[in-house]
């Protein structure tokens, strides 16, 4: 039986690798462990671990990464400690991880160094700030290519990436977006306390390469909806270095009788008040990724999602309050259509019959740079 370890350190990546934790954790074939780390067990970002525990998994080992300064080079260097010694004493057979956090990239490091097969979730990608850097080097440093689509693939071949070595899967996170068996809204609205009929959603994270205008930026994006006299859902930020300057800002909201403000949000039930969402505000990945599937309008705000794969849905805008303001005016009055750019919500079922092929698991440790022509470019 193959052992496969599971990383994740946000309640985002989580939402991404949970079809796929699922679909291998009820085959026969496959040992499935769970590394959990990161924002999982942070308690001022809700203690997400507790919603992995919830799930029922057997396997779950947490580690607590975070450093006293909370500096993302410090808490690379943690997570990989923590890592080594725990896939040390496991020895599994490969190591999944997504996206562009510090702790995939730990994961893939250690896998690499330790001679273990690394599978990366969604890489091929770009976007902003320091995000799109760690995100290459994760790819670099990993074997196997699970990626959203077409692009993401070519992307990954013009950096050298074998083109057997690649597998377009869609985004893992779509496979709940289109289940069947996600709570109503009404039910959402119940956990949660959320009494609102109409409502936008709130989620601004810090962009590390701006880390010194992030006050100001915090300060002009909570002086708009201080102003705004519509029903708002406000979820914390990641814990990227600076997040703490919009957390404090959010304590001016905490009086406000149409907004509602929460450290976290189960997955599932996020993507169902999304889905009823007048509109997504902020920087998230969210915005780009899963409102155009729903058709909800996005305001996207500064840099952080720069360059990443964007729907002419999107409504693009600056820090400055003027800018917000008249975006927040267009989101509430615009006509937005649903946009598919990230899979069939099948992605569970690509990854499963893949890993099972005997192929899968003579892919070459002993990664080669595959050279492109570049003649005619």
């Amino acid at each position: 039986m193959k052992r496969l370890v599971f990383l994740t350190g946000t309640r985002a990546d989580f939402g991404k690798l949970k079809s796929l934790i699922e679909i291998a954790s009820k085959t026969n074939e496959f040992e499935v462990y769970i590394f959990a780390t990161g924002m999982h067990l942070s308690a001022i970002h809700g203690y997400t671990v507790e919603e992995i525990e919830k799930c029922g998994y057997k396997n779950i080992e947490k580690f607590i990464n975070h450093t006293e300064q909370c500096t993302m080079d410090q808490i690379l260097a943690k997570t990989i400690q923590g890592f080594s010694a725990f896939v040390q004493k496991l020895k599994p057979d490969l190591i999944i991880i997504h996206g562009d956090r510090v702790e995939a990239l730990a994961g893939a490091i250690t896998g690499a160094l330790n001679n273990i097969l690394v599978a990366h979730i969604e890489g091929g990608e770009i976007s902003g700030t320091i995000d799109e850097l760690i995100r290459h080097a994760v790819s670099k440093m990993s074997h196997i290519h699970f990626v959203a689509n077409e692009t993401a693939k070519k992307r990954l071949i013009q950096m050298g990436e074998l083109n057997e070595n690649i597998f377009v899967i869609g985004s893992p996170d779509i496979d709940a977006m289109l289940s069947p068996n996600l709570p109503s809204l009404q039910d959402v609205k119940e956990r949660y306390e959320i009494d609102f009929s109409n409502y936008a959603i709130v989620m601004f994270h810090p962009v590390t390469t701006e880390v010194e205008q992030m006050p100001a930026y915090a300060k002009q994006f909570v002086d708009v909806l201080v102003e705004q006299d519509n029903n708002m859902v406000v979820i914390f930020p990641n814990n990227d270095l600076g997040y703490n300057f919009i957390i404090d800002e959010y304590d001016r909201l905490k009086e406000k009788k149409n907004i509602k403000i929460f450290p976290s949000i189960r997955f599932e039930y996020f993507i169902v008040l999304l889905k009823y969402a007048q509109y997504i505000i902020g920087n998230s990945s969210a915005g780009i990724r899963e409102a155009p599937y729903y058709g909800v309008p996005t305001i996207n705000i500064g840099t952080r999602q720069k360059n990443r794969a964007l729907s002419t849905e999107i409504i693009n805008c600056g820090y400055d309050t003027k800018s917000i303001s008249a975006a927040i005016s267009f989101a509430k009055t615009g006509t937005f259509n649903k946009i598919d750019l990230f899979g069939d919500g099948n992605s569970d079922k690509l990854f499963i019959e893949i890993i099972r092929k005997e192929s899968f698991w003579s892919i070459q440790k002993q990664k080669q740079f595959n050279e492109v022509d570049l003649t005619h470019a």
